[in-house]
């Protein structure tokens, strides 16, 4: 089954009570059990839900995964991951990662003994560094947020599977229709569905994907024992939004691909990111892993910080706002506001300079986009 019907209908078959095409949304905390201790295979929402389920089946056999459980936000599918480690681990991880994942390491999980190590590991050399210090996880984004480095998935989990641990893939800025981390090596798939997966900008969740019992076993217990499960609602406007993914992420990359090339062209600025550029530094790696460049485009503009935001907060089109993968376009100045939480000189030492601007580029008219921003940069 190609993945635009699997995203249709594996898990999404119609109601088996009702014949209702799309399936009905459980609203309900707890279910009545027909005797104590037997159900009809739901007792209370925080240990499951039909939504849960449902969502879960497309969603794995999109990532390629045996398995795949559902949170209540990205950030509680990764504080699920980090509740299986123990005080003493050490998690090595990309240099360049999301800055609320950096926060939660550094504020909460640091004070109970987990720790955190930082390499570049998009530079193959530094590879050697999985097993020298021999962590209990090696987690990756690929494409970075913001910077959009692609990190060789299969390299890094053979490298992290030699050294005797495992390798955990942040998908969200892919999605699983550009990349299927899981195919390529990695243990664990992680994503915000919030973004591309759901599409609408209207709720919150998150999913980790893995093909090993014992993962599996793991994030189950998590997503009950650590209460982070999503709402039913939430999984069911997830599923409609996962219906028309295919769609979407071929206009999202369409129309991103314009605009870097636009803003490659620009005198204003220094440098412009898009992994289906030919001007990125891995690119041949992105046309490898990846079927597509999504629609993250990030550009360092050579101007005074006052004009960068006069040029951010003047557009029409692009919402100046956190978050990504909505059908809307948004941008977003990651220093300030999404990478905030990371000290400036850790921010600047990866690149997350003042001037850097996040392009998250919707599905609208190329055209319509590009003029916005020529009209707000006209306007400096």
């Amino acid at each position: 089954m190609k993945f635009e019907t699997a995203a249709i209908h594996i898990g999404q078959e119609p109601d088996k009570e009702t014949g209702a095409v799309i399936p009905p949304v459980y609203l309900t905390s707890t279910f009545a059990q027909l005797e104590p201790g037997q159900t009809r295979g739901y007792d209370y929402t925080r240990s499951g839900n039909p939504a849960f389920d449902r969502l879960g089946a497309t969603l794995a056999h999109l990532e390629r995964a045996k398995y795949a459980t559902v949170f209540g936000s990205g950030m509680a599918a990764v504080t699920a991951v980090i509740s299986t480690l123990k005080s003493g681990d050490l998690v090595l991880a990309e240099e360049n990662i999301y800055g609320c994942t950096y926060r939660i390491y550094d504020k909460v999980f640091k004070k109970f003994g987990v720790t955190i190590s930082y390499v570049d590991l998009s530079d193959p050399a530094n590879y050697a560094e999985i097993a020298r210090q021999k962590p209990a996880l090696v987690w990756i984004e690929s494409p970075t947020n913001p910077l959009l480095k692609i990190i060789d998935i299969e390299a890094v989990a053979k490298a992290a599977h030699d050294a005797g641990t495992e390798l955990l893939v942040d998908n969200t800025f892919a999605s699983p229709y550009f990349q299927n981390p899981i195919a390529l090596g990695a243990d664990l798939s992680l994503s915000s569905t919030t973004k591309y997966i759901n599409g609408h900008s209207d709720c919150l969740g998150g999913v980790v994907c893995t093909n090993s019992d014992d993962w599996h076993e793991k994030m189950i217990f998590a997503q009950k024992a650590v209460g982070l499960n999503p709402s039913p609602f939430d999984c069911w406007l997830i599923s409609r939004g996962l219906k028309t993914l295919a769609v979407r992420m071929e206009q999202h990359a369409k129309n991103a691909l314009k605009v870097a090339e636009y803003l490659e062209n620009l005198a204003c600025t220094t440098s412009v990111n898009y992994p289906f550029l030919p001007s990125h530094p891995q690119h041949e790696l992105a046309k490898k892993q990846m079927r597509g460049g999504s629609g993250i485009v990030t550009a360092v503009f050579d101007l005074p910080f006052e004009k960068t935001v006069r040029l951010i907060s003047n557009l029409a089109l692009f919402s100046l706002a956190e978050s990504l993968g909505g059908i809307e376009s948004l941008i977003c100045h990651p220093a300030s506001m999404t990478h905030a939480s990371i000290p400036k000189t850790a921010r600047e030492a990866v690149g997350i300079t003042d001037g850097l601007v996040r392009f998250s580029v919707g599905i609208e008219h190329a055209d319509d986009l590009i003029a916005d921003i020529q009209s707000s940069l006209s306007n400096l």
